[in-house]
């Protein structure tokens, strides 16, 4: 059977790296970083995600900063408040919870936040500097940054030679994904719906990464023996066995059925999801560390 990555522990040991850099940055006299989180209406789903955000921002040590808004909120209102939080030297990050109210451009929103604040990686600058490799000072999307994370767990830091694919290609997940395997000398394929033959494809994987929000649709035999799994999705479906009504959470990937193939494979629940908050701390203290001129560290 398959290695489980534990994405839980690690996120929790991402969150105590980040707590320990901001006390020694608070130490040197610096400011403490600064995370400002919007919400927009009453959606229940991003209540619970920008309370968990805010509380963790709180544990690291972080000023945190919540602007809780309601539905009818015009875009020009919410266009001023990302004005004065770019304007904010207290604010290193700045996040704008999704999905918006129809009746505002989340696109124009996301491209408002000035990049080096964007520290959820979805401003264009953000994404051409990840595409062009320039990882140094660009804030990659939280949920590939913590993939990434788990699979240099696994595989190390250097996965010359490696053949990945990816499936899936949107654009906070897929494409960035397959950028940073790019970055990390990984022979890159990204798979999607229009692929021929994908369970072939996915066979030649060394590193495998299901992104395509399609219940358990990777199964056992598309796993090559002994590849990394990441899996990335999250989808909850009918568990009448449990009970009338009840459901339960299950991944892209088969894990029971690919789990007997896979060298080392990402549970779900428990796998890449603990890595997102995770992953939007230590974006945030990078941020607090590019604007105090300090080197990012990195995770």
């Amino acid at each position: 059977m398959a290695e489980v990555i534990d994405g839980k522990s690690v996120a929790e040991d991402v969150v105590r790296t980040v707590k320990t850099l901001t006390a020694e940055l608070v130490a040197k006299g610096k400011a403490k970083p600064g995370l400002a989180v919007v919400i927009v209406g009453e959606d229940p789903a991003s209540q619970v995600y920008v309370a968990s955000k805010s509380r963790t921002a709180k544990e690291c040590g972080f000023h945190s900063v919540q602007h809780t808004l309601p539905a009818e909120t015009s875009e020009p209102a919410l266009l001023k408040i990302i004005g004065d939080l770019n304007a904010d030297p207290a604010i290193n990050g700045i996040l704008v919870q999704l999905p918006l109210p129809a009746h505002i451009d989340a696109g124009k929103i996301i491209q408002t936040i000035a990049p080096e604040k964007d520290v959820d990686g979805f401003h264009f600058i953000n994404v051409g500097k990840l595409g062009t490799g320039e990882l140094e000072t660009a804030f990659v999307p939280c949920t590939p940054a913590g993939s990434m994370l788990l699979i240099e767990r696994v595989r190390g830091k250097d996965l010359s030679g490696l053949n990945a694919v990816v499936v899936g290609r949107s654009n906070i997940v897929g494409k960035p994904m397959a950028n940073l395997l790019l970055a990390a000398n990984c022979t890159v394929t990204i798979a999607h719906s229009r692929t021929r033959d994908l369970p072939a494809l996915a066979r030649t994987a060394d590193i495998l990464v299901a992104a395509v929000g399609r219940p358990e649709m990777i199964r056992g035999d598309w796993v090559k023996p002994g590849a990394t799994v990441i899996d990335v999705g999250i989808n909850r479906i009918p568990a009448p066995e449990k009970g009338e009504g009840k459901s339960r959470l299950v991944g892209d990937v088969a894990y029971a059925e690919a789990a007997k193939a896979a060298g080392a494979i990402t549970p779900v629940p428990g796998g890449v999801g603990p890595m997102t908050i995770a992953m939007l701390m230590a974006n945030t203290l990078a941020s607090a560390y590019l604007a105090a001129g300090l080197k990012r560290p990195s995770f």
